[in-house]
C-alpha cells in the first residue's frame, strides 16, 4: 500500500511539473501589409508590433534622414490615450521622444508631442530634440492612426536601428493617466532598423532581457513555492501513515521541501535583481510576500537543527510552530504565484494550467485526508482489541521521525 502512495504522489508532481512547463499556445497577429489608409497613404514598410494590439507603418528616406511612420493602435477603448515614441539614448521609457494623442469630448483628435525625462511623468506637451512634421491623428471605429515626419539624421546609430517604444493608458478627463505598470504594458518596447527594416525585442531576438528575467523567476517560483512546497506537505501528511513508508517518508519530505527552497531563494534572487532593474516600477504586495516567504523559510530550514527528538517534553510545542510556519508559507507561496501571474500576463493557459495544478492537488490532499482517518481509526481499533484481549497486547514502536 505504502509504495502504490508513493508512485502515486511522484506521478502527481511530475504531471503538476509537466503541466506548468509545457503548457502553452500558438498565436496570430494581424498582417499589417494588408491594411489600406483612408487618406491614401502608402508607406514603404511596416511591423506587427507583437503587444497593444499595435502597427507601425514607414518609409525610410536615406537622403534627407526623415522617417515618415504611421501608428495604428486598434481595439482602443474610449477614454485613453495611446503614445508612440522614439528612445535615442536608452531602450526604456525615460529620455523617449514621444508623440501622444487621445479622443477628446467633443470628438476631434489632441495629438502633441512629449519628452519623456522620468517615470513619473504627467505627458506634458514640450518639444522633442528632433523635428516633428505633418503631425496628425485620426481615430475612427475604436483605432487610433498617428501620422508624422521625424527628422532622424543626428539620432540614428549602428546602421539605422532606432529604439522604439509605444504605450496606452487611462484618461482622467483631458489628463492621461500612468499607464499599468505590469503585462504587455512594460513588454511594449523594440529596436527598428529603418534601413533594413529588421526589427526585433529591445535586448535580442529572443525577447527583452527583463522579460526573459521575469519569466526565469515565475517558473523558478511557481515549481518551488508554488508546486513542490505543497507536494512536500502532502507526503509529510500522508505518506507516514503507512508504516512501512517509515523513513522513507521524512527524507523524501525534507529532500522536497530543501529542494524547493534553493529554487525559492534562487527565484527570489531574480526578483530583487529584477527591481533594481525596473527603477518606477513597483508591485509592493508581490515583494513583501516574496520577503515574508523567504524570511520564514530560512526560519524553518534553521529550526530543523533545533528540533527535539519525540520524547522530549518540548516536541510538542516544536511540531506547532513547525506545522503553522510550513502551512503559511504554502499559503503565502500560492498566493504569491497568482500575483505574479496577474504581473507578467502571460497566456491565460498559463494561469489555466496552475490553476489546474493547485486545485489537482487539493483534490488529492482532501482525498488522502480522509483515507489517513480511516487507517488511523481502524488501527487504533485493532490496537484496543489488541490490548483487551489475552495474550495479545503489543505496542508498535513510535517513529523517530514522528
Amino acid at each position: 500500500m505504502s509504495i502504490s502512495m508513493m508512485k502515486f504522489l511522484n506521478q502527481t508532481l511530475c504531471l503538476s511539473l509537466v503541466l506548468c512547463i509545457s503548457m502553452t499556445t500558438m498565436s496570430f497577429a494581424q498582417t499589417c501589409s494588408k491594411y489600406k489608409f483612408s487618406s491614401n497613404n502608402v508607406f514603404a514598410s511596416c511591423n506587427d508590433l507583437p503587444f497593444l494590439d499595435s502597427f507601425l507603418h514607414y518609409t525610410y528616406d536615406s537622403s534627407t534622414g526623415t522617417l515618415h511612420i504611421a501608428y495604428r493602435h486598434t481595439k482602443l477603448t474610449t477614454g485613453k490615450w495611446v503614445a508612440w515614441a522614439v528612445n535615442p539614448t536608452s531602450t526604456g521609457m525615460v529620455g523617449a521622444q514621444a508623440i501622444v494623442a487621445y479622443p477628446q469630448s467633443d470628438g476631434t483628435v489632441r495629438v502633441y508631442t512629449s519628452p519623456i525625462r522620468s517615470y513619473q511623468t504627467s505627458l506634458q506637451e514640450g518639444d522633442l530634440s528632433f523635428n516633428v512634421s505633418g503631425l496628425s491623428a485620426t481615430y475612427e471605429n475604436n483605432e487610433m492612426v498617428i501620422l508624422a515626419s521625424l527628422s532622424l539624421a543626428q539620432d540614428l546609430g549602428n546602421g539605422g536601428t532606432i529604439n522604439t517604444v509605444w504605450q496606452d493608458g487611462s484618461m482622467s478627463g483631458n489628463s492621461p493617466l500612468p499607464h499599468p505598470t505590469s503585462g504587455n504594458n512594460v513588454r511594449s518596447v523594440s529596436t527598428l532598423n529603418v534601413v533594413s527594416g529588421v526589427s526585433a525585442a529591445a535586448g535580442g531576438a529572443g525577447g527583452s532581457s527583463k522579460l526573459r528575467k521575469g519569466n526565469i523567476h515565475g517558473i523558478l517560483n511557481g515549481v518551488s513555492w508554488g508546486i513542490m512546497m505543497p507536494v512536500g506537505a502532502i507526503i509529510a501528511r500522508y505518506l507516514r501513515v503507512a508504516k512501512s513508508a517509515n523513513p522513507a517518508w521524512f527524507y523524501i519530505h525534507v529532500f522536497c521541501q530543501a529542494s524547493a527552497y534553493i529554487i525559492g531563494v534562487a527565484g527570489w534572487a531574480t526578483g530583487l535583481k529584477l527591481g533594481g532593474d525596473s527603477p518606477g516600477i513597483q508591485y509592493s504586495t508581490h515583494r513583501s510576500i516574496g520577503i515574508a516567504l523567504f524570511s520564514l523559510a530560512t526560519i524553518q530550514v534553521f529550526a530543523m537543527f533545533l528540533r527535539p527528538k519525540p520524547e522530549h517534553k518540548h516536541r510538542l510545542y516544536w511540531n506547532i510552530y513547525h506545522h503553522s510556519i510550513g502551512y503559511t508559507l504554502i499559503i503565502l507561496g500560492v498566493v504569491n504565484v497568482f500575483k505574479g501571474l496577474e504581473i507578467l500576463s502571460p497566456k491565460k493557459q498559463w494561469k489555466n494550467a496552475y490553476t489546474g495544478i493547485i486545485v489537482a492537488l487539493a483534490i488529492v490532499a482532501v482525498l488522502l485526508e480522509a483515507f489517513t482517518w480511516y487507517v488511523v481509526i481502524k488501527r487504533r481499533k485493532l490496537e484496543e482489541s489488541a490490548k483487551s484481549a489475552p495474550h495479545g497486547a503489543s505496542n508498535g514502536s513510535r517513529s523517530q521521525y514522528a
